[in-house]
């Protein structure tokens, strides 16, 4: 079945227009350029990641439709936080990569669809909005504006009780805007938010600060990888919404502009796991890695090769398709370490076992694994697939 799957990313044939949607952004709650020294947040423990940090990320974990996946892929990332490595390299933060609340990013549904099943999790949780946390319910009678209720839980001016947490233990987060910087003494995490529509705008003001942001994190290379992340997926292979013009645009022409490209972007938006990675002129292979199977009810397939209503843009883009997984749910853990010859940043995907509802305590599997050595040449991007081959790009 995987060889009739496209190797490439593709273009929905149909893309509508809905730019109209844009939704003006929330005042910032931090200083410009909006940036976040992990210390503030966790403290001295800051020290201990100075040689080896490990985190884990995720996208797409709400559903306002029933899910009976959201609490146990939230109960995996508990358990595997808490016991699943030595206490020493246990993760430090989970990265969420938006959709945290669908369908309209309501109060309401923060505790049922977040707080509730996150509760256990051990550490500090950092999250850049999806289009469903920025849109607002026709149908509502409250009156509220875009993003209200994220800016509240991860926007906040300090940390505190959510007022509609329904008494969750979980404080809010001090992100300084929907666009800022997590730093990190081993990596710098410029996170995004491409708004409300299904394949992404991002206005001219966040492009100018992504610019000198990507300026600024370049100057701390190589001792720090550079990592985006924005909610809306550039590149993917799967039938419901395919790869994004807007974002794909956007990020080229801002990389050409800065002269900078990023070690690493990862994506949710697409409920499912993908890793593409793209080769440029200049001999840099970048990886695009989509985590977005974190418990919607519905998971998004593969196009298969000859699928009428999609067009392969592998040749244009030079992208390929290096691993995915489309029907079971999943989230990452990675690892950043600082060896001898350089950081080195290793990737794993863990999935949840197709018969996890009749076996409810089986512990999440390891499916991918990839190995990209950070500002190293191109040819020495080394990947591994969950069968153990490697290969070298270039």
């Amino acid at each position: 079945m995987r060889n009739t799957r496209q190797t490439g990313p593709v273009f929905l044939k149909n893309i509508l227009d809905d730019s109209y949607l844009f939704k003006p952004l929330p005042c910032p709650t931090g200083m410009a350029p909006y940036r976040l020294p992990i210390s503030n947040v966790i403290g001295d423990a800051a020290w201990f990641l100075n040689e080896r940090m490990r985190f884990h990320m995720i996208g797409d974990t709400g559903s306002l439709r029933h899910s009976v996946f959201q609490p146990l892929v939230a109960s995996a990332l508990a358990q595997q936080a808490k016991a699943g490595y030595p206490a020493g390299e246990r993760p430090a933060f989970l990265y969420h990569l938006g959709d945290v609340v669908y369908n309209h990013g309501e109060a309401s549904e923060y505790h049922k669809q977040f707080l509730g099943p996150y509760e256990d999790y051990p550490a500090p949780i950092f999250a850049i909005a999806g289009n469903h946390d920025g849109d607002i319910n026709p149908n509502s009678e409250l009156v509220y504006q875009s993003l209200d209720a994220f800016m509240d839980v991860f926007c906040d001016t300090y940390q505190r009780r959510i007022p509609f947490g329904n008494g969750s233990k979980r404080l809010s987060m001090v992100q300084p805007h929907v666009y800022w910087t997590l730093e990190t003494p081993l990596a710098r995490f410029i996170g995004l938010y491409g708004n409300v529509t299904k394949h992404g705008v991002i206005d001219a003001e966040q492009r100018e600060w992504f610019i000198e942001e990507l300026r600024y994190a370049d100057t701390w290379r190589p001792g720090q990888a550079v990592i985006v992340c924005v909610h809306h997926a550039p590149y993917s292979a799967d039938t419901n919404h395919g790869s994004s013009p807007a974002i794909i645009t956007f990020l080229e022409h801002a990389f050409e502009t800065a002269g900078v490209k990023p070690d690493i972007v990862f994506s949710g938006h697409v409920h499912n796991y993908q890793r593409f990675s793209k080769a440029y002129e200049d001999g840099t292979v970048v990886p695009y890695v989509v985590a977005g199977a974190g418990g919607y009810a519905d998971l998004h397939p593969v196009a298969s090769v000859g699928d009428s209503e999609v067009d392969n843009i592998n040749a244009a883009h030079q992208v390929h398709l290096d691993n995915f997984c489309d029907d079971r749910y999943g989230f990452l853990s990675i690892a950043i370490e600082k060896k001898a010859e350089g950081l080195e940043l290793v990737g794993e995907y863990y999935t949840l076992a197709q018969d996890v509802l009749r076996r409810p305590q089986t512990e999440p599997a390891l499916f991918d694994r990839f190995v990209v050595p950070l500002r190293r040449p191109a040819e020495a991007l080394e990947n591994t697939d969950c069968l153990g081959q490697q290969w070298q790009h270039g």
